[in-house]
């Protein structure tokens, strides 16, 4: 198990533990008046190292809700170096639970990691 004070080596720079932000839109699911698409915000977990220096995180959520809501569980995809920078993305793709007789599919990025720093 890893401890906040532990960090992990990506692509020779030394990552601390840290979490992201994301923000997203379902993509839209039924036809008629009831198609519609739901929003989700969050932080992820904490790091999970995959080996070769590389990792990923676990995004657990709720949608927003209508007169429903679904529930997101997922392991984003391993780190993206942004160029020039110390900086990473995750890409986040999946689909809600079945729920009101539908799912949604998704298909986002983390926000950047330590976005002030």
């Amino acid at each position: 198990m890893y401890t906040n004070e532990e960090s992990i080596t990506s692509n020779s720079t030394s990552i601390p533990p840290h979490v992201h932000e994301f923000e997203q839109s379902t993509k839209l699911a039924e036809l008629g008046a009831d198609r519609h698409n739901h929003r989700v915000a969050g932080v992820t977990s904490e790091f999970i190292p995959v080996g070769g220096g590389r990792h990923v995180h676990v995004i657990l959520s709720n949608t927003d809700s209508l007169d429903h809501h679904h529930e997101i569980g997922v392991v984003t995809g391993p780190d993206i170096p942004i160029p020039n920078t110390n900086k990473h993305v995750h890409l986040v793709q999946g689909g809600t639970t079945f729920d009101d007789g539908h799912l949604h599919d998704f298909l986002f990025t983390t926000q950047i990691n330590s976005p002030l720093v």
